[in-house]
């Protein structure tokens, strides 16, 4: 339908069918239909019907006919309300006095608004809507009174606005188009305000602002702390600008979205924020009596711009259950309680720049009983989206502490590489133990035990441990950053390897039965890192070298009173160490500085570039900034003090008071 006109179709030979149109055929009183008939006509009031044959189909066109402008002063022929046409309409299609086929139609039409009169040539200035908006008093709402509440209404009187002065509209509805900035005199703001306010403020009309609009949709940049100002921690608010590296991801209701995690101590915190970017993956014991259900997984996340998302929610039942239980206490009794509980829950963030487009979270369920250990374990997990903004990069690209380190295998043609430790489990076999990745910047070591038989050779004994070592280390080569490409070789470094002594002696035979010497039974993994720079005021790290070596010791079976022919146990460790060293070589010593030893306060007892010792850099006690201040404090007070002390001053002073 377009307009007054409504169009449909008759499908077949329409040769000698009679088309009628019909107005008004239903009874007003019962609702019902009359009784059609074939002898209409194809105009009925104000409605003409017209028919187009089409090859094997004709077109049906009702038009109406008169006019729909709203009706002005002493003007006729026209529309008295803005619903004009309510009417009901039939069509029939008959041959030789047989309906064929019929058509209802329902008309409501509405009168014509377009406005019609002389449009006058002075335009109307209409201001950029992304700084100011249209109207500078939105709440004046009633022409010609005045609005209640709304205290930018001309109309409203002062003895009026006296009714409603304290409870006026607040914000953009309120007229609040130019609220004040932090810099101007008589703003109250003090959120940005520095501590050398008001000497220095500024005094200027609204209309003068660098306030940029509340519907400005550019980049903006926080103002920064100022220089004599100590920052103090405040409390967490709305994110609209995004989040950056390390910051906590807010929740609904301005609170921090916690999951499980490891403390300094080593104990699991329910409560502990998730922070921007930092992956982990946590275990935490727990059994029934114990147990606490964490964050509900219908709270909705602060996507970093002010908008909430809702976390995807996928449960699944745990289908192996022994990886997770284990038995602390006999529950052989007659009624044990259980209770289904979370096993695992791992989270997964969908990032693109510095916000959080999605959420996802999958959940294991399964039954813990009384007397049971369970091992509940948490990840979460960043996963960066491809952005089309060539803004600044994602993140800090340095390592972070607690972050797994990048490897890579160049020499195959899947890439990708790992650098493992072991995560024993059960009684420390080596045949049970799993691996768990090095993390960045954690000294760490573990290990595990290996059977070995009293018959054992020594030959096969050091390359099965070798081969157990080598498990741990799938790479050749490791990342910088935490960034790095796998295309690009520069961002890698190679594993520098020092391969075990291999002894050509076997002295596990004869009258030895039972020792082998040189067993590679310690792996000792060296990273070396320094800072780089920082991004945000975060230290950016990256590693320079990596070196692995092995330890060898020598194994002897031990036996108790008698040496059957049964296992024993051969302990086996990786220990990994990171060294922090300058990023830049230290500039090396002259040879007056070797020899001239009167200004080294190292090994002299009197140090003079530290005779100003609170002025200078060397004093960490206080910020820079307050040493500076308190600094030159002292000196305008021995200035002051020795113009005072000055004859000249006396005698000017004299003459003064004469």
């Amino acid at each position: 339908m377009a307009g007054p006109r409504v169009s449909s179709f008759f499908l077949g030979n329409s040769s000698g069918v009679n088309f009628s149109i019909i107005s008004s055929p239903v009874d007003e009183k019962t609702g019902k239909l009359h009784l059609a008939n074939c002898s209409g006509s194809k105009r009925a009031g104000d409605w003409n019907l017209n028919v187009t044959p089409v090859m094997d189909t004709s077109e049906v066109t009702i038009s109406l006919t008169r006019n729909l402008q709203l009706c002005l002063p002493n003007a006729t022929d026209c529309c008295t309300t803005s619903l004009c046409v309510v009417e009901a309409l039939q069509v029939l299609a008959c041959r030789d006095g047989v309906i064929l086929a019929q058509l209802l139609v329902q008309a409501e039409i509405y009168a014509n608004s377009s406005f019609t009169g002389n449009v006058s040539e002075n335009a109307t200035i209409i201001p950029n809507q992304a700084f100011q908006p249209l109207g500078s008093c939105p709440c004046d709402l009633t022409a010609g009174a005045c609005d209640v509440r709304c205290c930018c209404d001309l109309e409203c009187t002062p003895d009026l606005k006296q009714l409603f002065n304290e409870s006026c509209f607040t914000g953009v509805f309120g007229g609040d188009v130019n609220p004040p900035f932090d810099q101007l005199c008589s703003s109250h703001s003090m959120e940005y305000t520095p501590d050398w306010f008001p000497f220095l403020c500024v005094e200027s009309s609204l209309n003068n602002t660098p306030f940029l609009g509340y519907f400005y949709h550019g980049s903006i940049s926080t103002p920064r702390v100022p220089l004599f100002k100590i920052p103090l921690q405040t409390s967490p608010g709305r994110l609209f600008t995004g989040y950056r590296q390390g910051d906590p991801i807010m929740t609904e209701e301005n609170e921090y979205f916690a999951i499980p995690q490891h403390s300094m101590a080593g104990q699991c915190v329910g409560n502990a924020p998730v922070a921007y970017l930092q992956d982990f993956d946590v275990k935490c014991l727990t059994n029934l009596a114990s147990y606490k259900e964490g964050l509900p997984h219908d709270v909705r996340i602060n996507s970093g711009t002010g908008d909430f998302i809702k976390q995807n929610v996928i449960y699944r039942a745990i289908t192996n259950m022994d990886k997770f239980k284990t038995e602390s206490e006999n529950l052989h009794t007659v009624e044990v309680r259980c209770q289904n509980v979370t096993f695992a829950e791992h989270y997964t963030f969908l990032c693109k720049d510095k916000n959080i487009e999605q959420a996802n979270v999958t959940v294991f369920l399964g039954s813990l009983c009384d007397g049971e250990i369970l091992t509940q374990r948490f990840t979460v997990e960043f996963l960066r989206l491809e952005s089309t903004a060539p803004a600044e990069p994602f993140g800090n690209p340095g390592y972070q502490a607690g972050k797994p380190v990048r490897a890579a295998n160049m020499n195959a043609s899947d890439t990708f590489g790992s650098l493992n430790i072991w995560q024993p489990a059960g009684r420390g076999l080596c045949t049970s133990a799993t691996y768990t990745p090095v993390l960045f910047g954690l000294d760490s070591l573990s290990g595990c035990l290996l059977e070995v038989d009293i018959n054992e050779d020594c030959s096969l004994l050091r390359g099965n441990v070798t081969e157990k070592l080598d498990s741990l280390i799938q790479a050749t080569h490791i990342g910088k950053r935490d960034n790095s490409s796998y295309s690009d070789r520069s961002d890698w470094v190679e594993i520098i390897r020092l391969d075990p002594f291999n002894s050509d002696t076997n002295l596990s035979t004869g009258s030895l039965k039972g020792i082998c010497p040189d067993i590679p039974a310690n792996l000792n993994i060296r990273i070396i890192f320094a800072n780089v720079g920082a991004v945000q005021g975060v230290p950016r790290q990256e590693i320079l070298a990596v070196q692995i070596s092995f330890s060898t010791v020598v194994w002897q079976f031990q036996c108790g009173l008698i040496c059957d022919n049964s296992t024993s146990l051969l302990p086996i460790t990786a220990s990994v160490q990171f060294i922090k060293v300058p990023a830049q070589p230290p500039i090396p010593l002259t040879r007056f500085q070797m020899n001239y030893t009167e200004f080294d306060c190292n090994r002299n007892d009197v140090c003079w570039p530290q005779l100003l010792y609170p002025l200078t850099r060397f004093y960490s006690g206080e910020p820079y900034s307050q040493c500076l201040a308190k600094g030159l404090s002292l000196a305008f007070l021995l200035l002051l003090a020795a113009i005072l002390s000055n004859p000249f001053f006396s005698k000017l002073w004299n003459s003064f008071l004469v």
